[in-house]
């Protein structure tokens, strides 16, 4: 593996070490809890603690009373547990969005600067073409290549190809 491969997977794992260490208390209980609850674990416990609620207030269980025959008092449990299961989600899924927004931005710079770099080293090719007097069937190509690209331009045209009506 390379010398420049290696830092950069150093570099994120640094910065992934980072972000972990720099999540508040709220979102670690919320990510452990989501860790568990997304487990076969869970699951398994789940199984157990209602399979044995429904079997024991079906009354097949001699001499155990039926304390939810109409399985009211689980339905409502089951309620409040997903409405704060799918709560502790949602707060996993924004730090996971947030997180992949940082690496769309990272991805965004280094294809912007890959972009520029290559629009240089074409310029400075050309330069020495015509310098040693150097003809190429790609001239035309060349001189799009070597234009910057803006952008904020390209965003632009993509929204506006977006919104432009289909067929039209």
């Amino acid at each position: 593996m390379s010398s420049a491969l290696e830092r950069n997977i150093q570099a994120l794992r640094n910065r992934r070490e980072r972000d972990e260490a720099e999540a508040t208390l709220q979102e670690r209980i919320a990510e452990a809890i989501t860790r568990f609850t997304g487990s076969m674990t869970f699951v398994y416990l789940h199984l157990a603690t209602f399979g044995s609620w429904i079997v024991a207030n079906l009354g097949w269980i001699p001499g155990v009373p039926q304390w939810d025959p109409s399985f009211v008092v689980l339905a409502m449990i089951a309620s409040v547990e997903a409405i704060f299961l799918s709560t502790f989600v949602l707060i996993s899924q924004n730090r996971m969005a947030a997180s992949a927004d940082k690496r769309a931005d990272l991805d965004l710079q280094i294809s912007l600067l890959a972009e520029y770099e290559v629009t240089k080293l074409a310029t400075l090719m050309a330069a020495i073409a015509d310098r040693l007097g150097v003809e190429t069937s790609m001239d035309a190509e060349l001189d799009e290549i070597q234009r910057d690209v803006a952008p904020g331009a390209v965003l632009d045209e993509i929204e506006a190809s977006n919104s432009a009506p289909a067929g039209g």
